[in-house]
């Protein structure tokens, strides 16, 4: 069973590959990098913000979607499959003791 999140990315490359007249999605493809890029930090930013001004979770949540969304149309763009994130994740997960040196407990004996 597909999660929401495999579903989503399946439905923009399905619109990356037939756009839909009307569709803020092949909007995006139509416009562009750049374009998609600015969404990105935009939304970013969204999200920054959300988490700050309140506990307003159901803002926040709003918000970090309308990022993964966007996140999701970036990948999609540059032919990142979320088996390529899955994968990076998962090598990640397997590091230890990787914190930057100013992060790292100071030794004091």
């Amino acid at each position: 069973m597909k999660n929401e999140l495999q579903v989503l990315y399946e439905t923009l490359l399905d619109r990356k590959e037939h756009a839909e007249v009307g569709s803020y999605t092949a909007y995006l493809y139509e416009k562009g990098l750049e374009k998609i890029l600015k969404k990105v930090g935009e939304e970013a930013t969204e999200v920054i913000i959300a988490a700050m001004k309140n506990d307003n979770k159901e803002e926040l949540v709003n918000e970090i979607s309308d990022l993964i969304y966007h996140l999701f149309v970036l990948m999609a763009e540059k032919n990142i499959t979320l088996e390529d994130v899955n994968h990076e994740l998962e090598k990640r997960s397997h590091k230890k003791g990787n914190l930057k040196a100013e992060r790292k407990p100071v030794d004091k004996y």
